[in-house]
């Protein structure tokens, strides 16, 4: 305990730090007493007019990196005890700050710490802009003869906008780091933090636009147009940031809202240019700016290698279940070793249906539970989700390749702690709850105290509540749920009255997994923290190694026998080049070391046989008198009110709660998240503590 406490104190001052060199950078302090000392100290031959940023920006952040996998991994090594009251009480302490305080379209669900957080990163671009042109408008440089201040003034808030572009672009890519070492210590996931990506792409753009459009407007005033062709060999190079410009709004308008539901395939597709993007990028801003935002570039690259390596296997298929309400459930084989958290999530390409695509799907299984299979719960609701169905209901199919990368969620289950839980869904919103009761049902077993269970959850029609039928797992002879204090409130928006056919059958698939398929298995990051600070540490000594090497001993001797300075856009793509060849070299090299020493668990991992039963539970749902298949069915319609043609009176179920610790998670519409947030948020009912769960970035 001492050891976490320690390196997290560590992890905090080098943050704090990190922010401080930004909060300093555009003040006289740093350009004029700071900056020239450090140059003179850190401006060798061997790093150039790149070591001072090297050292200030990029350092840190991969220091907070392989720290952060330290400190997850020994946090890893203390079990985690649900019944733990300590833990408990510091999260009611800090309650106040994750309760709900913004609450509204299109914005969101904002806590009271995400706004602090905003509202400061919304001061350091101020601050850092305002201190910019106070800066600039006190020296003024006339860039022309006869250019008058005011032109001068239009081109010095131009290029400022793009100095506080390069802020958002220093933290944009951290929220996307799936496997991150630095999300989980701020209590994130990738998939809670999406929405900062989103805001920090929008801000960005806005920026340099600005920039942008405000250079070609003093071009044009000037007479200069000439200079948007210019493609320097010593200094910025403009043709390339007209590149980057137009490469990010081609980027940037399929990424709104409504083009991306009407057209994902165009916004998922197009968003892969950002590797062009981050070229032209950085050949127009030059090494010394890349070094700002290459820390974040640096870690997702980590991990966008690792996942590439993953995903190059087939995991193997064992059995999918098919329910009425045309959902799947997909099971398939993994290693024992291989840990996950309630709420996870993989992502899955099928290349029978796209080579390209991947997509997400919340894991229902329990790692705990379910030793050797990992279960997803699909329901099909877009055409890449239909041909899924398709392809499964086939009568004829016997096999399908299918690729798995994941899973990854939270490192913690700190959401079971509550003494009570109130689980709210809509549609298919109820799959990450499923993976939640069954590690209860799971826990309960292992006689630890578990939390109280309501579920309420919001179906259309009456065939949707088979999706309640994925709460008994597929090895259903070891679901104990009749001790489990579980009560489900399920409601039916569309039929006033319960529906005459009571046949509502589970068709069951069954495949034959291919010799070249291999488990689920552990990934380095969430299941190896030290594997992954290994991979980090090493990329970037070897990276500053080669560097140090490539600016020493070729670009110093062609500055120095010739006396000019070496090519801007070479230089940049010597600094991109060895980013990305030493994440692909140390990247596979552990990976394929790792693999190695789980070939032997992966061969015990044998075709499980799993007996899933042909009617579905479900059918309890319509009062027909027939015996039910066994007792885990028996306990699901014993603690199952089902109500047809009303919507659930969200306020009174939660101020009808009256526990000291409820734990309030919602997954669902929009709509539905917003009101579960703003009820939790009224100061009524201090008691409900609120998390939002959504995939619908």
């Amino acid at each position: 305990m001492k050891n976490l406490t320690f390196l997290k104190i560590i992890f905090v001052l080098v943050f704090v730090g990190w922010i401080m060199v930004w909060i300093l950078l555009p003040t006289k302090v740093y350009k004029n007493t700071w900056n020239p000392k450090l140059e003179n100290k850190l401006n060798s031959t061997y790093f150039r007019e790149q070591g001072t940023n090297l050292l200030l920006f990029t350092f840190p952040v991969v220091f907070m990196g392989a720290l952060g996998c330290v400190y997850l991994h020994l946090r890893l090594q203390k079990p985690e005890n649900l019944s733990s009251k300590s833990g408990g009480t510091a999260n009611r302490r800090l309650s106040f700050l994750r309760r709900p305080f913004v609450v509204m379209s299109p914005i969101g669900i904002l806590t009271s710490m995400e706004l602090v957080f905003a509202l400061m990163f919304a001061a350091l671009l101020i601050w850092s802009l305002s201190n910019y042109l106070h800066i600039s408008f006190g020296h003024l440089h006339m860039h022309m003869e006869g250019e008058k201040v005011w032109q001068a003034k239009l081109r010095s808030v131009s290029l400022r906008a793009g100095y506080i572009g390069n802020i958002c672009w220093a933290f944009l890519f951290f929220p996307v780091t799936r496997a991150s070492s630095i999300l989980p210590l701020f209590g994130l996931t990738s998939e809670s933090s999406i929405k900062y990506h989103i805001w920090l792409g929008h801000v960005s753009m806005v920026l340099f636009a600005v920039h942008t459009i405000g250079f070609f407007m003093y071009w044009g005033i000037t007479d200069q147009m000439k200079e948007a062709l210019e493609w320097s060999k010593t200094y910025v190079s403009n043709v390339a940031g007209i590149i980057a410009s137009v490469i990010a709004l081609a980027m940037w308008v399929p990424s709104f809202p409504k083009f991306r539901r009407k057209m994902f395939e165009v916004f998922f597709y197009s968003h892969h240019l950002y590797t062009l993007y981050i070229l032209f990028y950085g050949i127009h801003v030059g090494v010394e700016y890349m070094c700002m935002i290459a820390p974040g570039i640096f870690l997702f690259l980590v991990d966008r290698h690792l996942r590439f390596l993953q995903s190059r296997q087939n995991a193997p298929l064992l059995s999918a279940r098919i329910l009425p309400c045309a959902a799947l459930e997909l099971n398939f084989a993994k290693t024992p070793s291989l840990y996950y958290n309630p709420t996870s999530i993989v992502y899955i390409n099928v290349p029978k249906i796209s080579k390209l695509q991947w997509h997400p799907f919340t894991v229902i299984s329990s790692c705990n539970m379910e030793k050797d299979i990992l279960s997803v719960a699909i329901k099909t609701e877009g055409s890449w989700t239909n041909k899924l169905y398709q392809q499964l209901s086939s009568s004829a199919l016997d096999h399908l390749n299918v690729s798995v990368e994941g899973p990854y969620g939270p490192s913690t289950s700190h959401f079971l702690r509550h003494d009570e839980l109130v689980l709210v869904s809509g549609g298919s919103g109820i799959t990450p709850f499923i993976s939640i009761i069954r590690e209860l049902i799971f826990q309960n077993q292992q006689e630890s105290h578990v939390p109280r269970v309501l579920l309420v959850c919001s179906f259309k029609n009456s065939v949707d509540l088979t999706m309640l039928d994925l709460m008994l797992s597929v090895s259903g002879s070891k679901t104990q749920i009749s001790n489990l204090q579980l009560q489900i409130e399920a409601y039916v928006t569309r039929e006033k009255e319960e529906p005459q056919d009571s046949e509502k059958l589970i068709q069951t698939k069954w495949f034959k997994p291919a010799l070249s398929d291999t488990p689920i298995s552990v990934v380095l990051g969430p299941n190896n923290w030290l594997c992954l600070a290994s991979i980090i540490s090493s990329s970037f000594l070897m990276f500053l190694l080669l560097l140090g090497i490539i600016t020493r001993f070729y670009i110093y001797p062609i500055e120095n026998n010739s006396g000019e300075v070496y090519h801007w856009t070479f230089k940049v793509l010597w600094f991109l080049f060895l980013l990305f060849a030493v994440v692909c070299i140390c990247s596979s090299a552990v990976f394929l070391w790792w693999k190695k020493q789980n070939t032997f668990e992966s061969k015990q991992v044998m075709n499980v046989e799993v007996p899933t039963p042909t009617r579905s539970p479900g059918s309890w749902i319509y009062g027909s008198e027939r015996e039910l298949e066994s007792l885990p069915h028996q306990s699901l319609v014993q603690a199952t009110n089902v109500h047809f043609g009303v919507r659930p009176d969200l306020k009174k179920i939660l101020f009808d709660c009256k526990g000291k610790d409820i734990g309030v998670l919602v997954c669902g519409p929009r709509n539905m998240r917003h009101e579960v947030a703003r009820i939790c948020s009224s100061g009524l009912a201090d008691n409900l503590h609120f998390e939002s769960i959504s995939f619908a970035w």
